[in-house]
């Protein structure tokens, strides 16, 4: 095993035009007799490869598992290159245990994915590789275990007579069965029983066999397509136009304009050619309103993924995308490291949610990420958004990106009216201002739905002393702990430490203790008392934890008359709620004031979103802003113009200020318990960095929230204009802090392309 030394492989992103020429090697290599080294990349946090020695008698491909000594354990790692030349002698070489599979795992298109990921995120290829394979593979087991099963009936059982099961009527059912076909392993598991099957090849009656996935049979639509308006045929057109080739397209729609359904619309075409389409969401609570109406639309199997499903459920998916026997994948972020046999759409739905952006372990965008895969498929993408991130518009205005608008909602309903209520100098009603009941009274009245918004879970932020004002905060965390009414908790939402209720004040003995502020619990107790008759429905994490609650609460929210609806962010993302035609958001001035540049872009996107749930049935709608600041400029563009003019004013900006997407960023975090090993380490990174003078940096500078889970944070953003230059100038750092004494006492992570500042 020895240290790699990989050079650097200049990759341009797929929205910057040509192919990247990938410095790979070919799918299959022939085995010299004389070399018998092979380089494989196992699932360390090490930035080094490990050769092993092939003995004679194993065969073996790129991209299949094999297992291998490590240390002490033993690891399945996957073959990266063949005919490797050590830099030690074969003696010194330990030899590959066992070759796993006999075909590639990781198809070649794959491969080129994962290493491009790997060098633009400079993160270790073995844990890429892994990150990509479902868990079940990760252990080892032979591929060939977890393929379908049939059963038929052995010569034996063919020559057998029903009064043979005189004396057992399941065992003469399941026989019976047998003699019209075999049957495959899901039909007998559930008609069958399972006893009956044991004894029946106990007996050498019946015997298992390895079936195919075939492809899947596309046939045709179940229900008809609902008629485009002009934008939405349009887009349709300009999409199907490209296929067979790569191009990305931006697809801007209003919230309510139909976005999905010219999604829907470009997937029969492709269906007919034997293609497969992929669907990437930024949340699973997405998952099963769009699965349903995609389910609805095609007679062809419409698969989904996420990180709820079982590891059988997630295999039973990678199989049938590998196969061909997926038509539709919809999924969450790492559906994008699916093996598809015949990929011709990606699809990218509310492109801007930062949920598309892994935030521990291998920090990649699902986003950036499936650019690079389309271009590698030589196929279309495309991301639609009602509030587009600024990257991609800043693509669009670049000329990388093809801009679609729906400019219109799809019903012919007028956009919602956005109102600001002044909250200085009122009297508040558990938080709302009395302009607010009286409009959601009106409302109610009227058989309608209300919706409040209020981005904080949890009965109150903390709680306080009457006496002395001591907050409760995280022992852990430079936070305060939300107080839980009802599991009578303490808990901080940053490291998720929990702890019982205080009787008594921490600082003066007190026990007049009482919350302070309003969360998403308290204000679903108090509208329960405002409003006594009718029912409120909240959705945030903690309502929606058990199993098919989220999909539960949606249910009642589709049914008519009157009711109060209560969340978090989780409601602002793509959910269709026909019947409210109104929407408070209670706090608006949390993230007015933020030391993050990206903040005003995230605000005025999840006040977009936000609003857009109300009117999209039949009546109009209406939202109601409260704030304590309405001259704000943020609220004022907003309300007047539109979240489109918002969007081009804070591009200006960003160009004006140099940050990105119009420069490329990176950012180094330190965390220890000591804050001033952190300083130094990162102190130590800028003055590496100093010999690139191009490469701008900002800090070391402590972290915004300043210590979490007990650890001291600090980190140093880097700027420039050139990304080869900036990448040029990670990969020689990341050569040198490895060496470095202090990179052993702090733990540390490189992030590209960053998005979360805190």
């Amino acid at each position: 095993m020895q240290p790699e030394n990989r050079k650097s492989t200049e990759f341009c992103f797929a929205w910057q035009g040509a192919r990247a020429s990938l410095n790979l090697k070919p799918d299959f290599v022939a085995m010299e007799a004389a070399v018998t080294a092979i380089r494989v990349a196992l699932p360390v946090p090490l930035r080094q490869h490990f050769d092993y020695l092939l003995p004679p008698e194993l065969e073996v491909s790129i991209g299949c598992r094999v297992r291998v000594p490590f240390g002490k354990r033993e690891l399945v790692g996957i073959v990266w290159q063949l005919a490797v030349k050590p830099d030690v002698s074969e003696q010194q070489l330990k030899p590959v245990l066992a070759v796993i599979d006999q075909t590639p795992v990781l198809p070649t298109l794959l491969r080129q994915l994962l290493s491009f990921a790997a060098d633009y995120y400079h993160h270790p290829l073995g844990e890429v590789l892994t990150a990509a394979l479902p868990a079940l593979l990760r252990e080892g087991r032979p591929l060939a275990d977890y393929l379908p099963r049939a059963y038929r009936l052995t010569d034996s059982g063919k020559a057998a007579n029903l009064q043979s099961f005189s004396r057992s009527a399941k065992q003469a059912e399941l026989w019976q069965a047998l003699t019209t076909q075999a049957l495959d392993e899901a039909t007998v598991k559930s008609h069958y029983s399972g006893s009956a099957l044991k004894q029946l090849m106990a007996k050498a009656l019946v015997e298992s066999f390895q079936t195919a996935i075939a492809p899947y049979h596309y046939q045709g639509l179940a229900e008809p397509a609902l008629q485009l308006t002009a934008d939405q045929a349009l887009a349709v057109t300009a999409v199907n136009q490209a296929q067979g080739s790569f191009r990305p397209f931006l697809l801007e729609g209003v919230t309510g304009s139909g976005k999905t359904e010219v999604y829907l619309q470009l997937i029969p075409s492709l269906l007919e050619l034997g293609q497969q389409i992929l669907v990437l969401l930024p949340e699973i609570g997405l998952t099963p309103q769009t699965l349903e109406r995609f389910s609805k639309r095609f007679r062809a199997p419409v698969l989904v993924w996420h990180s709820n499903l079982s590891d059988g459920e997630r295999l039973n998916c990678w199989l049938q995308a590998a196969s061909g026997s997926a038509a539709v994948v919809i999924g969450t972020r790492s559906a994008l490291f699916l093996p598809f046999r015949k990929l011709g759409l990606i699809i990218i739905d509310e492109e801007h949610d930062l949920s598309l952006k892994q935030q521990d372990g291998f920090r990649y965008h699902a986003r950036d990420l499936a650019i690079k895969r389309a271009a590698l498929e030589h196929c279309p993408i495309l991301l639609g958004s009602a509030t587009p991130s600024l990257e991609s518009l800043y693509n669009c205005q670049q000329g990388r990106f093809t801009k679609l608008t729906l400019t219109a909602r799809a019903s012919g309903q007028a956009m919602p009216q956005l109102e600001l209520v002044d909250l200085k100098q009122q009297a508040l009603q558990h938080g709302l201002a009395a302009q607010s009941i009286q409009q959601m009274q009106q409302q109610l009245k009227l058989g309608k739905q209300v919706m409040l918004f209020l981005n904080r879970r949890g009965f109150a932020p903390a709680l306080s002393c009457q006496d002395c004002g001591w907050l409760t905060e995280c022992q852990r965390c430079s936070a305060f702990t939300t107080y839980h009414k009802h599991s009578r908790q303490l808990v901080c939402h940053h490291c998720g430490a929990t702890r019982a209720v205080p009787r008594q004040c921490g600082g003066c003995g007190s026990t007049r203790l009482a919350p302070v502020g309003q969360g998403t619990e308290q204000l679903e107790e108090h509208l329960s008392v405002l409003f006594p008759e009718v029912p409120v429905t909240r959705l945030d994490r903690d309502s929606t934890r058990r199993k098919g609650a989220f999909a539960s609460l949606l249910a009642e929210i589709q049914q008519p008359g009157p009711r109060l609806i209560l969340g978090t962010q989780m409601l602002a993302k793509g959910h269709h709620f026909p019947f409210v035609t109104l929407v408070v958001i209670v706090d608006v001035d949390g993230a007015l004031y933020s030391a993050d540049f990206r903040a005003p872009e995230q605000l005025g996107q999840l006040l977009t979103q936000v609003a857009g749930r109300a009117g999209r049935g039949h009546d109009k709608g209406k939202v109601l802003l409260q704030t304590q600041h309405p001259e704000h400029a943020l609220l004022q563009d907003i309300m007047l113009n539109g979240y489109a003019a918002f969007a081009r004013s804070a591009l200006l900006e960003r160009q004006q200020t140099l940050l990105p997407p119009c420069q490329y960023m990176a950012l180094f975090r330190a965390e220890a318990h000591q804050s001033e090993l952190c300083q130094q380490w990162l102190q130590q990174v800028a003055s590496y960095c100093q010999q690139q003078p191009q490469v701008q940096q900002l800090g070391p500078l402590l972290s915004p929230l300043e210590r979490r889970a007990g650890k001291y944070r600090w980190q140093l953003h880097l700027y420039a204009a050139q990304r080869p230059l900036l990448h040029q100038l990670l990969s020689q750092v990341l050569a040198e802090v490895s060496q470095w004494p202090l990179s052993r006492k702090i733990k540390w992570q490189l992030d590209v392309d960053a998005l979360d500042l805190s």
